[in-house]
């Protein structure tokens, strides 16, 4: 009898797993093969290749950029959808594929004209809402109008690029690797002038920002509007009532996590004496994502260890700079203008 009710309870059990898994993969077999990976991917508990001091001694390899979709195209600029592709992982040759928006001035009087570049990196928009260009298209029509070439990437799951790891540390560890690999490769933009790099980033993209100029410790003048410049993990606890559960997937992978890894190894606010660029940053005190004591204490912090930076703050302005856009893009670009070569 003790047989026969184990038979029966494993039927039940894979009877109830072929319906699920009908459900679940109803569809296109892209669909099947997207979540493939992402299974595979959570069995890593050990992310020691992403400490900043690992990617600081990392060698990124260009991947490859082409332009594959016209979005706009009038007197001023060309605005297109490109695809990148790279290694996320520093440690895998897993090549993955990320769409964004670039735009390219155009200049009447001289086809071949060469333009400084400004690499934007925008802040946190849901996946199930987010068009390539969200986050950064305002500004970007600003700068390519005054003769910058934008580069916007959507990041892995965003847009049309490739699936984003199984691991929500991951993913976000991985917006660096895109962000590094991208930069050795942007010498393919035929019409960069090759001489002035330039980085632009909101919110979250601030947060990468930083990072990157941690990591690679290049001067790249760079602008930030209300950059997430808390430590590592608080700077994703932070924002945790902001998701359907109310942060509880959040609490239980960063319990698994800890448990191999060391934060603080992943943490901008350990390594900001290693940042050697210019910066401008532009923070409004009616702020609800980003309160204006985060950017406070981030340039007191800056100006204790002697870095370069220029700090304006707005009365009655928001996470997104209203109402003082416009003034607030005019200081970009005037900074731009102050470093270019």
């Amino acid at each position: 009898m003790k047989q026969l009710t184990v038979y029966l309870v494993l039927a039940v059990l894979f009877f109830s797993l072929g319906f699920l898994t009908n459900i679940y993969f109803k569809g296109d077999v892209g669909e099947i093969t997207s979540v493939i990976p992402q299974i595979k991917e959570e069995r890593s508990t050990d992310y020691s290749q992403y400490t900043i001091d690992n990617l600081k001694t990392n060698e990124y390899t260009p991947g490859k950029i082409s332009q594959v979709e016209t979005i706009t195209d009038n007197e001023d600029y060309l605005s297109s959808v490109f695809k990148f592709s790279f290694k996320p992982d520093p440690n895998l040759n897993n090549i993955k594929t990320i769409s964004g928006q670039v735009n390219i001035p155009k200049a009447q009087d001289n086809l071949n004209k060469k333009y400084p570049l400004i690499l934007m990196l925008r802040g946190y928009i849901d996946k199930d809402t987010f068009v390539t260009g969200d986050g950064t298209r305002r500004a970007g029509e600003v700068f390519a109008e005054n003769g910058y070439i934008t580069v916007a990437p959507d990041f892995l799951g965003y847009g049309t690029s490739d699936s984003e790891s199984g691991n929500i540390f991951e993913t976000r560890f991985q917006t660096y690797t895109t962000v590094l690999s991208l930069i050795k490769s942007l010498d393919q933009i035929a019409e960069w002038d090759k001489k002035n790099l330039f980085i632009w980033a909101h919110s979250n993209g601030g947060h990468v920002a930083l990072t990157i100029l941690e990591i690679t410790g290049a001067e790249i003048p760079t602008s930030l509007w209300a950059p997430v410049s808390k430590p590592f993990p608080y700077s994703v606890l932070y924002y945790t009532d902001q998701s359907v559960d109310n942060g509880k997937l959040i609490r239980t992978e960063l319990n698994k996590f800890e448990k191999s890894n060391d934060p603080e190894k992943y943490s901008l606010t350990n390594y900001f004496d290693k940042i050697n660029a210019p910066l401008q940053i532009q923070q409004g005190d009616a702020d609800d994502a980003v309160p204006i004591t985060w950017s406070n204490t981030l340039v007191q912090k800056l100006e204790d260890l002697d870095i370069n930076v220029t700090y304006y703050t707005y009365n009655g302005t928001d996470h997104n700079m209203r109402p003082t856009w416009d003034l607030v893009v005019d200081r970009d670009l005037i900074f731009f203008k102050k470093y270019l070569k």
